[in-house]
């Protein structure tokens, strides 16, 4: 929720001149944009809470969390080495595209199997997860490489990545508690 946050707020402040359709999210955070401050704290936060949330996911596969934890690495990166205004940039691209790569990634290889797993954190969903992330990362390449619609294409995969680790927390949480309740029973 604090990526959609940020990435609203911060092109409120930028007005007419940015296009959330066209543009980048990078753009929101690049020197010289009137809400930078706004998206570069956004980024700072979401790698903060993916570093947080792969630390406390005990649920899930070593391999995953470490994945989760490399994208909260990434995105702390892309904060700190955001886009030039004239464009993108070959280190920015870089850091983005192995944050992208190790979000869409994280699910399959958290996954972990048998009847005592939380439902999000079980293959099938996982690799389901995965699958919507890596087409989505794919729409954003070919949005990029055609100049056409960047700024929904990115919008949709990073909403993705950003809210499946809460969706794999609240299932650990609702199968924790299921698990307490036929114990108490």
């Amino acid at each position: 929720m604090l990526l959609i946050a940020g990435w609203a707020i911060s092109a409120a402040l930028e007005g007419s001149a940015y296009d959330p359709v066209t543009q980048t999210i990078s753009v929101l955070a690049a020197y010289g944009a009137s809400g930078s401050w706004v998206m570069t704290g956004a980024f700072l936060a979401l790698g903060v809470c993916h570093l947080l949330t792969a630390w406390g996911l005990r649920a899930a596969a070593a391999a995953g969390r470490v994945a989760l934890a490399g994208g909260g690495v990434a995105a702390l990166a892309v904060a700190m080495v955001p886009a030039p205004s004239s464009g993108g940039s070959l280190g920015h691209g870089s850091v983005a595209a192995v944050g992208f790569t190790l979000l869409a990634l994280w699910p399959v290889l958290a996954a972990t199997a048998g009847r005592a797993t939380p439902w999000a954190l079980r293959p099938l969903p996982s690799f389901a997860a995965t699958a919507v992330m890596v087409a989505g990362a794919v729409w954003f390449l070919v949005e990029m490489h055609r100049h056409g619609m960047a700024g929904v294409a990115e919008r949709v995969v990073t909403a993705v990545q950003s809210l499946w680790p809460f969706v794999v927390v609240l299932s650990c949480l609702r199968h924790r508690a299921g698990r307490r309740a036929e114990q108490s029973a």
